[in-house]
This record gives structure tokens, C-alpha cells and sequence, in this order.
């Protein structure tokens, strides 16, 4: 069933790393930290701030953006991947050189904080924290405030789907556009999709214990907060346009598509794929993959007609 050109891959992710157990997003949770966090890009500019949360401790956010920067470019809130639990924000560069390379933009990726360290809401606050002070200082980032995108893959598309509920509910910012490329929804887990799923890379059982790391005290209840888990919103109603896609094989194919019909259904603009015989973030473990090629292409088209169409002003002023 797997993509042929994925297949190796895959095999080998699979020996080497069956499951991600609670201990194992730990550990590497330590590694992402140790190898990747302060990383760089020879093509980007690459700088990083620290900006101040409710109780003044500091949340860091990378900026990354064009060597030949110009102003009044979109701004794209950019949360990354790893189950909640794993990952930093310099995940993103990859990501950031593509779309640049599209259309100019300046990418704002926020360390947040990961559930090894605290459970929802302290990664929702720190996105919202970002995103509140990306609209505030985006003279001084150079972004246009009309054109404030968000995106996230895989846990990162599931902040940006939260972080659209949460700012939509707010009313303090506008977000334009957003790209939740397969996103993390549903901690419920039901869909067929998500049940005894055992695909490379994210299956079902690494879905359950991220799920049980992020909820905390929540995990396994009824009532789970909609900004928690945004699968279980009622209301789609006025959220930005969207562009999505996800693998036929992974676990959040179903939940993915049940996203996109709820948003339809209440005339939100979307467009979406689904990609066959690709597991879980195909697109970045194997991306000289053509298909994995594609994908890439396809939300970079996506992206830079957004650039060209979607407008939201700020109703409220600058602090």
C-alpha cells in the first residue's frame, strides 16, 4: 500500500522506532533540543527573540526571512510538528525557504512550551502569545497585518486549527489564511483511520501516548476544551480560508477529512488533497520523493494564491 518510492523509508523508521512511547517523546524531546534548537540556514536570515508571557516569564520565537527582505510582506505564524510533546521551532526553516522562495514573507515559529514540560494550554497560550505579538509589532517585523497567515504540520496544524478557534473567539486578531497540513484533532481516536493504525513514523499508538502527554488530566474524559482538541468544535463558522493535505495511510486521514467537511459546510474556503500511499509528514522524511514533491508543490501554490487574495484587516489598534 505504501508509495514505492517511501517504502524503504519507511521500513527503517519502523525498525528503528516502532512507537513513541511516553518515554521515547522524552528522549527526544531532549534531542531535538540539544541538535537542532539555535539552528540555521546559510539562505535564510535567521534571528530569534524572547518576548514576554502573561506571568513575565519568556517564550522564544525564531524569525526567519529573506536576505533581500522587503517590507509589507504576509506574516506566517508557523507551529511545528511532534506530537505536542517533541520538536522546535527551527523545524520550520525548510518550510520557510519553500514559501519564500514563493512569495516573500517573514516566518514567526514560537518555542512553545511541549507537554513533557506542561499539557494544554500552555502550548495554545504560548501560539496565542506569538501570534497577539506578531500582529502588535508588525510595522517593526516588516508584515503586513492584512496578511496574517498561520501554519503548523502535523501537532502544528493542530495548534493551527486550535489558534483559529481561540483568535476567531478572541477578537483581537485576524487571521487570513492558515495551512494545518495534516493536522493533530482528535484525541478521541474513533475514526477508522485512527484505530490499530500501524503505519511508519506516527501510528496509532504513538497518537495515544502524545494525546495522554498533552491532555493531562483531561485525557480520556468527556468534556475536552474544542481549542484542546479541535475535532470536537461545534462551530466552524467564520474561520479563515484553508489549504490542507494529508496521507491516505496515517492515522489523522480521517480526521483530516472530517475537518475539511466541516468547514465546507459553513462556506469556509478550502482546498485539499489526499495523498495515496503516503504515511504521516512523507513530505519532509522523504522528500526527494516525487510525490512527496508534489505535496510540497501543491501547498506552495496554495500559498502564494493566498498571498494574492486574502486579506484580513486588524480591527483593533496597535498597543
Amino acid at each position: 500500500m505504501i508509495n514505492s518510492k517511501l517504502r524503504a523509508f519507511g521500513w527503517i523508521f519502523r525498525l528503528l522506532n516502532p512507537t513513541f512511547t511516553e518515554s521515547r517523546i522524552r528522549i527526544f524531546a531532549r534531542l531535538n533540543r540539544k541538535f537542532l534548537s539555535g539552528k540555521t540556514d546559510k539562505n535564510l536570515d535567521c534571528s530569534e527573540k524572547w518576548i514576554l508571557r502573561d506571568d513575565n516569564s519568556r517564550l522564544r520565537v525564531c524569525i526567519f526571512k529573506s536576505k533581500e527582505h522587503s517590507g509589507n510582506v504576509p506574516g506566517i505564524l508557523w507551529m511545528h510538528g511532534g506530537g505536542y510533546g517533541m520538536g522546535v521551532p527551527e523545524q520550520g526553516i525548510e518550510m520557510a525557504k519553500v514559501l519564500i522562495r514563493e512569495k516573500k514573507c517573514v516566518m514567526i515559529a514560537p518555542d512553545y512550551r511541549l507537554s513533557v514540560d506542561a499539557p494544554y494550554p500552555a502550548a495554545l497560550n504560548d501560539c496565542y502569545t506569538a501570534l497577539l505579538w506578531m500582529k502588535n509589532n508588525a510595522e517593526s517585523l516588516d508584515i503586513n497585518d492584512s496578511q496574517i497567515f498561520i501554519g503548523g504540520d502535523s501537532a502544528g496544524g493542530g495548534l493551527a486549527a486550535a489558534l483559529s478557534l481561540y483568535a476567531r473567539d478572541k477578537k483581537e486578531v485576524n487571521i487570513a489564511f492558515q495551512m494545518p497540513l495534516y493536522p493533530m484533532l482528535d484525541d478521541r481516536m474513533q475514526t477508522e483511520s485512527a484505530t490499530d493504525n500501524n503505519a511508519p513514523v506516527w501510528n496509532s499508538k504513538s497518537n495515544y501516548f502524545a494525546w495522554k502527554l498533552y491532555l493531562g488530566e483531561l485525557f480520556g474524559k468527556d468534556v475536552v476544551p474544542e481549542y484542546a482538541a479541535p475535532a470536537r468544535a461545534t462551530n466552524y463558522s467564520n474561520l479563515p480560508p484553508t489549504a490542507t493535505f494529508v496521507g491516505d495511510l496515517e492515522p489523522f486521514r480521517d480526521e483530516t477529512i472530517l475537518y475539511v467537511e466541516n468547514l465546507r459546510k459553513v462556506d469556509v474556503k478550502v482546498s485539499f488533497r489526499v495523498y495515496e500511499g503516503c504515511y504521516h509528514a512523507f513530505e519532509q522524511v522523504c522528500p526527494k520523493a516525487e510525490i512527496s514533491k508534489s505535496a510540497v508543490e501543491y501547498i506552495t501554490s496554495e500559498y502564494a494564491f493566498a498571498v494574492e487574495n486574502y486579506f484580513a484587516g486588524q480591527a483593533i489598534k496597535k498597543m
